[in-house]
């Protein structure tokens, strides 16, 4: 077995089918897990099935988490790529959040994802070399007021992957933290006003409207970032964070403000 193998969570759309595909053309076999059985079938058929193994589970759930790692052992023998993209969010302000999901949101983006690590690490330190890719969130640092799980959830598994990265660099394995911004996916299509009305375009206009590069961003824009941070190429980068938002994160007021003031320098 002289190709790599790589772990990716919520690999059935978005980000993480993005960086499936981009793995695959980099030679990699793979190991996809989500919960949608349909998609993620549909993403390994379009790939090449015999280089796809397929997981579908809860990632709230250890146990299935475990079979995950157990199972790519089993079928491909080693483990020198997870990347943690998985996530589950709900649109909610503090004042209505459930203890279900406050619980919920931090088992998939935070609890799985530590114990994935650790069990990955624990295969990846036999050949002392591995990666693994958190897919965190510029809303560790640029919140709304509207997301208090999530945000919580993303600042500790950006946390998270600095401790993992001082705890398994002696062993060959870089950890590395990925926080896109307004990135064009299914997570960002389901904002409903109070009177149950979409407002998602509206959102992505003035998300677009702050952002220097004057779009959102796209999912490969996201996975070349991955598959690059996976090679080589990034060997001496560790425990740092590469934030893909356009400039957003940066950026202190919108374009037609900045217009209004300079109307001819921007």
């Amino acid at each position: 077995m002289n190709k790599k193998v790589a772990i990716i969570t919520g690999a059935s759309r978005g980000i993480g089918r993005s960086v499936a595909e981009r793995l695959f053309n980099d030679g990699y076999l793979l190991t996809l897990v989500a919960d949608n059985s349909k998609e993620l079938e549909e993403t390994a058929r379009a790939l090449d099935r015999s280089s796809v193994l397929i997981q579908v589970g809860d990632l709230a759930d250890l146990d299935f988490a475990r079979l995950v790692v157990d199972q790519t052992m089993l079928n491909w023998g080693r483990v020198d790529v997870l990347v943690n993209n998985a996530a589950w969010r709900v649109v909610e302000t503090l004042r209505t959040m459930t203890p279900h999901n406050w619980a919920r949101t931090l088992d998939v983006c935070v609890t799985t994802p530590a114990f994935l690590s650790k069990w990955s690490a624990e295969h990846m330190e036999v050949n002392r070399k591995g990666v693994i890719i958190n897919i965190c969130s510029i809303m560790t640092e640029r919140v709304g007021g509207t997301a208090a799980a999530y945000v919580a959830s993303k600042g500790a598994l950006l946390s998270l992957t600095y401790e993992m990265a001082t705890l398994f660099g002696r062993k060959g394995i870089r950890v590395v933290a990925v926080s896109p911004g307004n990135i064009e996916t299914q997570l960002n299509q389901g904002f409903l006003d109070d009177r149950g009305a979409n407002i998602s375009d509206k959102l992505v206009d003035h998300y677009e409207n702050h952002t220097p590069l004057g779009r959102s961003g796209r999912v490969n824009e996201v996975s070349s970032a991955v598959s690059w941070l996976c090679s080589d190429e990034a060997s001496y980068i560790s425990g740092t964070n590469i934030v893909i938002d356009g400039g957003f994160s940066k950026n202190f007021s919108g374009y037609d403000f900045k217009t209004m003031q300079f109307p001819t320098q921007f």
